[in-house]
Protein backbone atom coordinates (compact mmCIF):
# COMPACT_ATOMS: atom_id res chain seq x y z
CA UNK A 1 0.00 0.00 0.00
CA UNK A 2 1.43 3.60 -1.00
CA UNK A 3 1.94 6.36 1.06
CA UNK A 4 -0.44 8.67 1.00
CA UNK A 5 2.51 11.26 0.73
CA UNK A 6 3.36 9.40 -2.78
CA UNK A 7 -0.10 9.94 -4.59
CA UNK A 8 -1.94 13.54 -3.13
CA UNK A 9 0.07 16.28 -4.59
CA UNK A 10 2.30 18.71 -2.69
CA UNK A 11 0.85 22.55 -2.47
CA UNK A 12 3.26 25.19 -2.14
CA UNK A 13 2.61 26.91 1.38
CA UNK A 14 0.43 24.20 3.01
CA UNK A 15 1.09 23.17 6.43
CA UNK A 16 -0.63 20.28 6.61
CA UNK A 17 -3.24 18.38 4.22
CA UNK A 18 -6.19 15.69 5.67
CA UNK A 19 -7.98 13.41 3.73
CA UNK A 20 -11.12 12.69 5.91
CA UNK A 21 -14.53 11.29 4.98
CA UNK A 22 -16.53 13.91 6.50
CA UNK A 23 -16.68 17.59 6.15
CA UNK A 24 -14.53 19.61 9.27
CA UNK A 25 -15.79 22.15 11.55
CA UNK A 26 -14.23 25.13 12.06
CA UNK A 27 -13.25 23.71 15.36
CA UNK A 28 -12.10 20.44 13.89
CA UNK A 29 -9.66 22.08 11.93
CA UNK A 30 -8.38 24.01 15.10
CA UNK A 31 -7.73 20.87 16.75
CA UNK A 32 -5.84 19.27 13.79
CA UNK A 33 -3.73 22.52 13.50
CA UNK A 34 -2.46 22.00 17.52
CA UNK A 35 -1.77 17.67 16.31
CA UNK A 36 -0.39 18.10 13.18
CA UNK A 37 3.05 19.99 12.15
CA UNK A 38 3.60 22.10 9.66
CA UNK A 39 5.77 20.13 7.25
CA UNK A 40 3.60 20.29 4.20
CA UNK A 41 2.66 16.36 4.61
CA UNK A 42 -0.67 14.97 4.11
CA UNK A 43 -2.79 12.91 6.87
CA UNK A 44 -6.17 10.63 6.67
CA UNK A 45 -8.53 11.32 9.14
CA UNK A 46 -11.47 8.54 9.17
CA UNK A 47 -14.12 10.09 11.84
CA UNK A 48 -16.69 7.24 12.86
CA UNK A 49 -19.66 7.75 16.00
CA UNK A 50 -17.12 6.53 18.60
CA UNK A 51 -13.81 6.31 17.04
CA UNK A 52 -11.31 8.46 14.96
CA UNK A 53 -8.39 6.90 12.55
CA UNK A 54 -5.29 9.41 12.30
CA UNK A 55 -3.16 7.55 9.79
CA UNK A 56 -4.23 4.44 10.64
CA UNK A 57 -3.89 4.61 14.30
CA UNK A 58 -7.11 4.78 16.44
CA UNK A 59 -8.22 7.27 18.49
CA UNK A 60 -11.61 6.71 20.79
CA UNK A 61 -14.18 9.32 21.11
CA UNK A 62 -14.36 9.09 25.19
CA UNK A 63 -15.67 11.99 27.56
CA UNK A 64 -12.96 12.67 29.94
CA UNK A 65 -15.51 12.90 32.70
CA UNK A 66 -15.90 9.15 32.28
CA UNK A 67 -12.56 8.22 32.87
CA UNK A 68 -11.36 6.18 35.50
Amino acid sequence: MKDINEILPKIPNMKWGALMNKSPTDEKIDHMNKIFPPNGRWHTVFEENDQVHIDGKRVWKKDPKSWT
